[in-house]
C-alpha cells in the first residue's frame, strides 16, 4: 500500500483529494500544524516558520503532494499578509527539500501545487501555454518564488510535476460558494467589466489530475490545472443564474466598488486570463466536466 503523504490536507483540494486516494486503496498522512485525530490518516507535525518537521512524514512517504500555502483571498493585502502569502509557499517547499535531501527516502514522485495566476492577472484574449513567461504583478511574483524552490527537488532526481491550478469549482467553500450567494438572493451580477476570464476547474477534475500525476510515471513538468472551456465572468454569472433558475438583470458592479472593498485584492475579481488544457489532454487527461453548464449542475443541485 502506498503512503501519499500531503501538505495542506485539510484546504479544499486536500479534503476532497484525501477522500479519493483512501478510496483507490492508498494510504495517506498529512502535514499539520498540530496533531489531529483524523480516521484513517496519519497526523505529522510540521512548523514553516520554525523550519521544523517530524522526520518520520518523509522517510515514510512514497509521494508528496504539495498543497500548502497562505489563501490569497482571505485577507486584505497588507505588506505583512502578502509577505506570509510569499512565505507560506517558498519556506514550506524550502523545508520538505532540506528535509527530502537529508533522509534521502525512496520518493517515487514529488508534486506541487501552483497557480494560473503565474502568467500575471490580466484581461486578454490571449490562451496562455506552459511555455509563456511570467507575468510581472505580485500573484506572478509569488508562483515564480513557488516554482523555483519546488526546482531545487527536481534537482534531487525526483520526478516532479507543478500543477498551475485554475480556480476551484467545489460544493464546499472556495470561490463557487462566493458567486453564488448574491445570485441565490437575486442580486448577481458581474463584475467590473465582465470580460475577464476565469479558468475554472471542477474539484473532482483537479483532483483526479493529481492521482494522474501519482500513477503516470510520464508525468512530469509543469501543467495548467484547468478546464477546456473558457468563460468570461458575465457569462459565468449568467450560468449560475440559469442552473440556479434566478434571475441576473443587474448592471456590472463598477471596479471602483470592488477595489474599495477588497483593496488590491481585487485584481483576483477584476482580471483573468484564457489558459490552455492542451497539455494535459495530450498526457491523457480526461475531464469529467468540460462545460460549466454541467460542472454546476453537479455541484448547485
Amino acid at each position: 500500500m502506498k503512503n501519499v503523504l500531503i501538505s495542506g490536507g485539510t484546504g479544499l483540494i486536500g479534503k476532497a483529494l484525501t477522500k479519493l486516494l483512501l478510496d483507490k486503496g492508498y494510504k495517506v498522512s498529512i502535514l499539520s500544524r498540530s496533531e489531529k485525530n483524523i480516521p484513517n490518516i496519519k497526523t505529522y507535525v510540521w512548523d514553516v516558520k520554525s523550519q521544523t518537521i517530524d522526520e518520520n512524514s518523509i522517510k515514510n512517504a512514497d509521494y508528496i503532494i504539495h498543497l500548502a500555502g497562505t489563501n490569497i483571498g482571505d485577507a486584505r493585502w497588507t505588506e505583512e499578509v502578502k509577505k506570509d502569502i510569499i512565505l507560506s509557499r517558498k519556506d514550506s517547499t524550502s523545508l520538505l527539500y532540506k528535509a527530502i535531501k537529508k533522509h534521502k527516502p525512496n520518493l517515487q514522485a514529488f508534486i506541487s501545487s501552483s497557480a494560473v495566476g503565474f502568467y500575471g492577472l490580466k484581461e486578454s484574449e490571449k490562451v496562455f501555454t506552459e511555455k509563456d513567461k511570467a507575468g510581472k504583478d505580485f500573484l506572478a511574483g509569488v508562483c515564480v518564488k513557488w516554482e523555483e524552490n519546488v526546482a531545487d527537488i527536481s534537482a534531487l532526481g525526483i520526478r516532479t510535476s507543478i500543477i498551475r491550478t485554475g480556480v476551484v469549482l467545489s460544493k464546499t467553500g472556495g470561490a463557487l460558494e462566493q458567486m453564488a450567494m448574491p445570485v441565490k438572493f437575486g442580486v448577481g451580477a458581474a463584475l467590473g467589466s465582465g470580460k475577464q476570464y476565469i479558468p475554472w476547474i471542477h474539484i473532482d477534475d483537479i483532483c483526479a489530475l493529481y492521482i494522474k500525476a501519482i500513477e503516470d510515471e510520464k508525468f512530469e513538468g509543469i501543467f495548467n490545472g484547468v478546464g477546456t472551456q473558457h468563460i468570461n465572468n458575465k457569462d459565468f454569472t449568467k450560468t449560475i443564474a440559469k442552473v440556479l433558475k434566478r434571475p441576473c438583470f443587474l448592471p456590472n458592479i463598477p471596479e471602483f466598488v470592488i477595489k474599495t472593498a477588497l483593496g488590491e485584492r481585487a485584481v483576483i475579481a477584476l482580471k483573468g486570463n484564457k489558459v490552455s488544457a492542451e497539455k494535459i489532454e495530450k498526457f491523457g487527461f480526461k475531464h469529467q466536466f468540460t462545460k460549466l453548464e454541467d460542472a454546476l449542475k453537479d455541484l448547485l443541485k
